[in-house]
């Protein structure tokens, strides 16, 4: 909610005060010009709450956290995405956006995501520029650093030949993941340690939620089904030891450290077409490349942002 100065001061007045509806109205975080209150962390618990039911599981502590550091995301992106797009205008992209949503979350047609949305208190016009507003800044990282994305194709393609030549049976996996950095003045052994603390208290997905820096976390981390040969080979060994339900030792990537879950695994018994695959391989190449630059544009944009945190 964008404010002049003078309205701010105002709202700093009337927060330690009950309004008439009995709502107490407090600022949270200032950016700029712009506030967050109480009002709006439970409004993004709830949205949250949409994406991954399971964050009803947390202390109120923690999922106050985790929709406060969402809310400021949206705000320091939408700063950035408003000196080149418009943001109020109308795209296309945001039908076929929620289109696919609807299919993750098994709701038949918009009037019954409408229906659903209205009986968890919900607004489809704010769900739906949330939507743009996430796919905007995925456009903007594309074009910052496209350029800088590497990709042996070659090297790829001969990778899945071997794959599919060395092994007698085929496998697809539903995965989850967290993608972590060593943080500033900690040890990533103590950052690894309270990463897996907090599994066993609240969950992978949660946990995923909370800690981990991939787009997938706001769906807990869930990746989804993905054939086996469409993964790294070193990633790949690593989840060719561990049964359903476990979760990978730690494993070194660009920019960060990944743990892997396997939620579930079927063999693969079609025959595979080795350039469908590299083509498949390629675009999950690229995405993790890009999100990996996404969390660096965000960090250095968060870094020059005044937050004031109350």
């Amino acid at each position: 909610m964008k404010l002049n100065k003078l309205l701010i001061a105002l709202i700093f007045l009337i927060s330690n005060t009950s309004i008439s509806l009995g709502i107490e109205i407090k600022i949270q975080v200032e950016i700029d010009d712009e506030i967050i209150t109480n009002i709006d962390v439970e409004n993004e618990k709830k949205y949250l709450t949409f994406l991954n039911p399971k964050l009803k599981e947390l202390k109120k502590k923690d999922f106050d956290k985790i929709a406060k550091d969402s809310l400021i995301r949206e705000i320091i992106k939408k700063k950035e995405l408003k000196k080149i797009f418009d943001i109020d205008k109308k795209y296309k992209f945001v039908d076929k956006i929620e289109e696919n949503l609807l299919k993750q979350k098994n709701i038949n047609d918009k009037n019954e995501f409408i229906n659903f949305l209205n009986y968890n208190n919900l607004n489809y016009k704010d769900i739906r520029h949330k939507l743009k507003l996430e796919a905007l800044w995925n456009q903007l990282v594309y074009k910052k650093y496209s350029n800088n994305i590497e990709i042996n194709e070659e090297e790829i393609r001969e990778n899945i030949t071997n794959q599919l030549k060395n092994s007698k049976k085929k496998y697809e996996y539903n995965l989850s993941e967290i993608v972590f950095q060593e943080k500033q003045n900690e040890n990533i052994l103590d950052t690894l340690k309270k990463i897996k603390d907090s599994i066993k208290k609240v969950g992978f997905e949660n946990t995923a939620t909370m800690f981990s820096l991939s787009n997938t976390s706001k769906n807990g981390g869930l990746i989804g089904w993905i054939n086996e040969v469409q993964i790294t080979e070193k990633i790949r060994n690593e989840i060719s030891k561990l049964k359903i339900n476990q979760i990978s030792n730690p494993i070194k990537i660009p920019n960060g450290i990944l743990l892997i879950k396997i939620n579930e695994k079927k063999e693969f018994g079609q025959k595979i077409d080795i350039e469908k695959e590299l083509k498949r391989f390629i675009e999950i190449e690229k995405n993790r490349q890009l999100n990996n630059f996404s969390i660096i544009f965000y960090k250095r944009l968060k870094q020059n942002t005044v937050i004031n945190d109350y």
